[in-house]
């Protein structure tokens, strides 16, 4: 049987511009410290550690994690592209649902540099190589960032097969920021309108700037424990883990010849089926998601991935206001990552920490209410897809 995994404590530091923030260590120092407060454990309780990044050298988990404590603990460091925190959170419920260990953490940070995600190394083999040329086998390279290339070209293919408008997509950068608004640690709270976001600059397919997330410095982290160990030392800890599942690339991201499958709808869509079936919980059940939108257009796609609505239906369920307050599911109530901010190895647990605070009630101006399950979702190209459904129990 698998042990009741639970969220014992999250913290999470406010995201900031590269170059206004702290360095990395002092951000996934902050942030574990918040997460160890706000579950009431000492770090000398923590059995092992997961440091989510993606851009830094080796070992700089240990870096992070030594400021909070030198206690000869595993220390395992987890880059997985923009799912880092997502993998690293998964690593930790992993080790508490084994029986492996009985308190873990899972700590993500990242800090970025300005501009468009780009490869730094440019001397070995592209990891990202099959997915280019797939896409290569589908469209025209442009000018514009690879990342809007990738995801707007998936847009596109949306649009062919169901019709959907450009305005539609700018729809979504509208939420994002009425939800941010409300949101002290998201990086963009101004709101736009339609038009505001439809007049930025274009970037590719029906994107422009502002359906664009932005580079983001930040940093994450949440500690996990069983049951037991929470009733042991009297921790209120009332959201559990109910499923977490991840799944990487099949044939059909490179042989099917849609943009669609190559920037992982798929891989979200097997995630969450999984996840449905191990918890017997159906996406009807579900108030609220944070779910990835690193690109309007994945937004909208991942509606359909996640089973929020069916296939060719995203259009309507967004006029129709089914994915905010008042409707359907609540999607992305911190701003998600277009306005709260993408700092890829903290983005997993970023989103973590929303869904454990939505279920504790403690979510402010932003709070969901009746809430008994809430789901995360979050894609990395190259690729992993992490999908987690949190229950209050």
């Amino acid at each position: 049987m698998r042990r009741d995994v639970r969220v014992a404590g999250v913290g999470m530091i406010p995201f900031k511009k590269p170059g206004a923030s702290d360095g990395y260590q002092e951000m996934g120092e902050e942030a574990i410290r918040l997460a160890l407060k706000d579950a009431g454990v000492s770090y000398d309780q923590i059995q092992q550690a997961y440091a989510g990044y993606v851009y830094g050298d080796s070992t700089c988990g240990q870096s992070v994690v030594y400021k909070v404590g030198l206690t000869g603990i595993p220390v395992i460091n987890v880059n997985n592209n923009c799912s880092t925190g997502s993998t690293a959170l998964f690593l930790a419920r992993q080790a508490v649902e084994s029986g492996a260990v009985e308190c873990a953490l899972a700590v993500g940070f990242e800090e970025m540099r300005p501009g468009a995600l780009g490869s730094n190394f440019m001397d070995r083999a592209n990891p990202m190589a099959n997915h280019l040329q797939a896409m290569l086998n589908l469209q025209e390279f442009t000018e514009a960032p690879p990342a809007s290339q990738f995801f707007g070209g998936a847009g596109v293919e949306y649009q062919k097969k169901y019709g959907a408008k450009d305005e539609t997509f700018a729809k979504i950068s509208e939420k994002a920021r009425k939800h941010a608004a409300n949101n002290p640690l998201a990086i963009f709270r101004t709101p736009l309108t339609v038009e505001e976001v439809m007049a930025s600059a274009h970037q590719y397919g029906p994107l422009t700037r502002y359906q664009c997330c932005p580079p983001t410095c930040g940093a994450a982290a949440a500690i996990i424990c069983s049951a037991e160990f929470a009733a042991k030392h009297g921790l209120v800890a009332p959201v559990r883990i109910k499923a977490q599942a991840m799944t990487t690339d099949t044939p059909a991201a490179f042989e099917s010849r849609s943009m669609m499958q190559v920037v992982g709808y798929d891989m979200s869509k097997a995630a969450a089926n999984q996840v449905y079936e191990l918890a017997g919980v159906g996406p009807e059940e579900v108030g609220v998601v944070e779910l990835h939108d690193c690109f309007t257009a994945n937004e909208l796609l991942t509606y359909e991935a996640l089973g929020l609505t069916p296939e060719g239906t995203a259009e309507k369920f967004i006029w129709d206001g089914d994915n905010t307050y008042g409707g359907k599911v609540v999607t992305n109530p911190s701003g998600g990552l277009l306005s709260k901010g993408h700092p890829l190895g903290a983005t997993g647990l970023a989103q973590c920490a929303e869904m454990v605070w939505q279920l504790r009630g403690q979510a402010d101006q932003r709070q969901v209410e009746g809430l008994r399950f809430a789901l995360q979702h979050n894609i990395g190209l190259g690729g992993a897809a992490v999908v987690a459904l949190y229950e209050r129990v």
